[in-house]
């Protein structure tokens, strides 16, 4: 737990600025409310902003306080941990070029049918 601290307080800040800087106008913009764009935009958000698993809960809070509906953030978040764009080069050295396009293209494809599963029973749970 005391390892985690560092990264936790990192996020919260991180999310403040982000907040600071990025205006709920232009989160409007990208996340319209239609379950469809909103899930396919968080998703291609989500894949290029990787990020770790502890820290998708401060991020996801953010944005559903920000408005964002629970299909976008569901989809942004198992992109953002999952599927990570930015760690392939190194994967696809270590890995494969298969291996390494394979998993983020199934990841992706998975994430959307996931979000729309998740907000539907986050959903009839309420």
């Amino acid at each position: 737990m005391q390892m985690m601290l560092p990264v936790l307080v990192g996020v919260i800040l991180l999310v403040g600025l982000f907040k600071t800087f990025v205006s709920d106008a232009l989160i409007s913009s990208v996340f319209t409310g239609d379950p469809l764009s909103d899930s396919f935009f968080g998703a291609a958000l989500g894949s290029v902003l990787a990020g770790n698993p502890v820290n998708s809960y401060v991020v996801g809070k953010g944005l559903l306080d920000m408005h964002v509906g629970m299909v976008g953030v569901t989809a942004f978040i198992l992109t953002w941990v999952t599927v990570g764009l930015v760690q392939l080069p190194a994967e696809v050295a270590s890995l494969g070029v298969r291996f390494g396009v394979t998993r983020a293209i199934a990841a992706f494809g998975l994430a959307l049918p996931l979000a729309y599963l998740t907000s539907w029973l986050v959903n009839t749970a309420l």
